[in-house]
């Protein structure tokens, strides 16, 4: 575990802070955040030491060893910056979606497409292998934005444990958010249900399918991290590039659908700007979109100089 002092712990938590941001909307990873930010892989290493093994060094030597073992201070800095920022920011992020969508959509991305060059940077070794798993990783997250969320819901306990797993593992991989795995699942609505009734055991059993997703899957990424960096990367480069279709800001919405007091886009195409039905915003979003850019280039700047 790295030795850090205080500041160290404030910065990850302004990490966090912008994690949950990112999470909050639909269509951006948290993981994306965690990447360009570089703690995805100290985050991957950190939730995978949560096991067995931990829970008898908490036993045999005590709670010290045990959060030492997990990098404790590390996670609980980082968690906080995500529920301070999900907290503080969802009402705000959620009211500039529904009356400022182009400009937030432009600002994310420029972020995200300068997320796409910084991860491929980290490539070391490129063949044609590393190209073709690229290229899959990209059609497969462009091939998950176009699909259509299921009509059909289902709030039984073993689906909703299974949407949490597999939401939980989105949210972690680069380029594919959780939100937006739940709204596909036509899990969304069951969800949404649940915080508001309270429905303390359906909640139980969605956190409950969310940690085991997150410490399974945190595992394989960590052991596909150690044996296959360079593949691993060219697919989480590939998923956030395929990703750019669902944060284009320009749509045509083909079909809604309320849940409660939300209305949740079913259906949508990306359209040209010059083609969009409505005002299209193009300098401010252009604009924008240039700063999301500078925003990576800059934290990029700032870490190596800090490494270095």
């Amino acid at each position: 575990m790295q030795q850090r002092k205080f500041i160290n712990y404030i910065v990850i938590t302004l990490k966090g802070v912008a994690m949950g941001a990112a999470d909050v909307v639909p269509g951006v990873s948290g993981g994306t955040i965690a990447f360009i930010s570089g703690i995805y892989e100290e985050l991957l290493t950190s939730i995978s030491s949560i096991n067995i093994a931990t829970l008898k060094l908490l036993k045999s030597k005590g709670i010290k060893a045990a959060w030492e073992a997990i990098n404790g201070n590390f996670l609980i800095a980082l968690l906080s910056g995500i529920f301070i920022s999900i907290i503080s920011l969802a009402k705000l992020i959620s009211w500039l979606l529904e009356h400022k969508p182009i400009l937030v959509w432009s600002f994310f991305f420029g972020l995200v497409l300068a997320s796409i060059l910084y991860v491929a940077k980290q490539i070391t070794k490129w063949n044609i292998v590393t190209v073709i798993l690229l290229l899959a990783g990209a059609i497969l997250a462009y091939y998950i934005t176009t699909l259509q969320p299921l009509i059909s819901e289902n709030s039984s306990p073993l689906f909703l444990f299974l949407a949490g797993a597999l939401a939980i593992c989105a949210m972690i991989l680069p380029g594919i958010s959780g939100a937006f795995i739940l709204v596909l699942l036509g899990a969304y609505k069951p969800v949404l249900d649940a915080v508001h009734t309270k429905n303390l055991q359906l909640l139980a059993v969605l956190a409950a399918g969310a940690i085991v997703g997150l410490l399974s899957f945190s595992k394989i990424l960590k052991w596909l991290f150690s044996h296959y960096r360079n593949f691993t990367l060219a697919i989480l480069t590939g998923f956030i590039l395929g990703s750019l279709n669902k944060i284009w800001p320009w749509k045509k919405v083909l079909e809604t659908k309320m849940f409660g007091d939300k209305t949740i886009v079913i259906k949508e195409v990306s359209v040209s700007p010059l083609s969009f039905d409505g005002n299209p915003q193009l300098t401010t979003a252009l604009m924008l979109s240039i700063l999301g850019f500078a925003v990576i280039l800059i934290l990029e700047k700032l870490a190596n100089s800090i490494n270095n």
